[in-house]
């Protein structure tokens, strides 16, 4: 099966929710809209009670039409309003209305100028349409609405990602508004295949989510499923991405990201003409990609503006380096307790000697400054960006030499784990950097306790779980486990683009050749 069903053991917990007394105003939302326009107001203003930014006003179009706007003053252009409202009243017209139900329909084809309307007939719309920011025109003698496009621009400037910086290439990431990130999308995929499928998502939040695509290269299937499991998400507020990437994502318990997560508008445009589907979420710059391999955590985009031999060096570099990153402590505290014939006899001696007035075992050494090297990274990270890469700096330096000095760890220790973290910055993938660090500890663990013998028992464990997992229905170690011969020239490095002329049918595109 492409998607099989998640093990019984592995099913995700069930949702507790709060229930919590609240006395809400008996509003029937999938009613229509009354064509009396004081029952409007008062079931408006019974469902927005105490909403003190909720604006009401009542205006006369030519004197003649009672009218009724409704809108949240914050999240509109009162000024472009004001405006567009002086230029529809200014405006000399002798329109004869034909009966109620046309109002609305020729206000919008002839007293408007805005080009962005929408014309709404029942409560449940309405309410959308006010509490989304836009502004809602109701009429006397009229059961319907006019929703008029003018929002407040609370966004950002677009500014450089602040994780994946790049030396070469374009200097724009996404923002947390989600018109501006499918606007930067469809800048650099002009292509009428170029889907984006609107779900809202979250009971209270009604955050605004995009499902992205080219119709024409993604498997039906991706799609069918991710909209399944976006539809299946059962939760009041969506704030963040990282809420959508929980919910959908395949063996919810792994480390291992088997959803892509980027800020960069050319990594979404790549991955979409790979055949891949892209996830945007309104409020904010993270977008989600799938499906994707254990492989795809190793690449930048900045892997196809250089030299292929540039690119893949770079490559093999953060292959070692996460290795190590992944296995150097635990080497150590192997060959140091169990294993010291494996290395000369003068090195040997030389961590002894380093190690004399050391009152603790290896593991406790190395674990110590670990989880310091580790708090001082988090504590980078939380500190004002001013103070905090100083802060990082200057701390690892003052603590691992404090403990030297002070007896408390030995200068092997204090050299391992330092390489070991710079190894760690290395990956691309924040998630995978994270899963590996964490995987460190068990590691270590076993080291001590079995020597290089329960580091190949680690390893072992390790493989089989990435061979299990999946993302969307592909195999996460692809095209190594499934072996696809035509897959590894992307994976063992970055071959020249005459070499990469087909899509990996690892993801299963519709459309495998790249050029026709």
């Amino acid at each position: 099966m492409l998607f099989p069903k998640i093990l019984p053991w592995r099913k995700k917990p069930k949702q507790k929710k709060l229930e919590v007394e609240i006395e809400l105003p008996e509003v029937e939302v999938e009613a229509g809209l009354s064509s009396n326009l004081d029952d409007n107001e008062s079931w408006l203003r019974a469902l927005f009670s105490d909403c003190s930014d909720l604006i009401i006003r009542k205006i006369h179009l030519f004197d003649s039409i009672p009218c009724m706007l409704v809108f949240f003053k914050e999240l509109v252009d009162t000024k472009q309003l004001d405006d567009e409202l002086s230029k529809t009243l200014s405006k000399n017209v002798t329109m004869e209305l034909d009966s109620s139900t046309q109002l609305i329909e020729q206000m919008k084809s002839e007293l408007l100028s805005i080009a962005m309307t929408k014309i709404v007939g029942n409560k449940k719309d309405t309410i959308q349409q006010i509490i989304r920011g836009q502004v809602v025109l109701l009429v006397e003698s009229s059961n319907q609405a006019l929703s008029i496009s003018m929002k407040e621009k609370l966004h950002r400037e677009l500014q450089e990602p602040s994780m994946e910086t790049v030396i070469r290439g374009p200097k724009i990431g996404f923002i947390e508004n989600i018109d501006m990130n499918m606007a930067l999308i469809r800048q650099q995929i002009r292509t009428p295949q170029l889907k984006m499928e609107q779900m809202l998502v979250g009971e209270v939040s009604q955050t605004e989510v995009i499902i992205a695509y080219i119709g024409n290269l993604a498997d039906p299937q991706v799609i069918v499923e991710m909209r399944k499991r976006i539809s299946q998400i059962n939760m009041d507020t969506v704030l963040e991405s990282g809420y959508i990437e929980e919910m959908i994502r395949d063996a919810p318990y792994s480390l291992f990201p088997v959803i892509q997560m980027t800020e960069r508008p050319d990594s979404v445009s790549a991955a979409l003409l790979e055949g891949k589907v892209a996830i945007l979420v309104d409020g904010t710059p993270m977008a989600l990609i799938a499906p994707v391999t254990f492989w795809h955590a190793f690449q930048t985009v900045e892997d196809y503006y250089q030299s292929f031999i540039t690119a893949t060096f770079l490559r093999w570099l953060r292959y070692l380096f996460a290795f190590i990153s992944l296995i150097l402590p635990s080497m150590f505290i192997a060959v140091a307790t169990f294993h010291s014939e494996m290395i000369p006899t003068s090195l040997t001696l030389s961590i002894a000697a380093a190690r004399e007035p050391v009152p603790f075992p290896t593991l406790i050494e190395i674990l110590m400054m670990e989880i310091a090297f580790e708090a001082i990274r988090e504590a980078g990270i939380r500190l004002p960006k001013q103070v905090g890469q100083t802060i990082s700096i200057v701390g690892v330096l003052v603590i691992g030499q404090a403990a030297v000095q002070a007896g408390i760890v030995s200068a092997p220790i204090v050299i391992v784990v330092s390489l070991t973290g710079i190894a760690s910055f290395l990956i691309p993938s924040n998630n995978m950097s994270q899963a590996i660090r964490i995987l460190r500890f068990p590691f270590m663990v076993s080291a001590s306790i079995f020597g290089l013998y329960g580091i190949g028992v680690s390893m072992i464990a390790l493989l089989i779980h990435l061979v299990n997992l999946r993302s969307f229905g592909v195999y996460y170690m692809t095209p190594l486990a499934p072996f696809q011969a035509n897959g590894l020239w992307d994976i063992l490095g970055r071959a020249p683009w005459w070499v990469l002329h087909k899509r990996q049918n690892r993801i299963h595109p519709i459309r495998e050749l790249k050029k026709q």
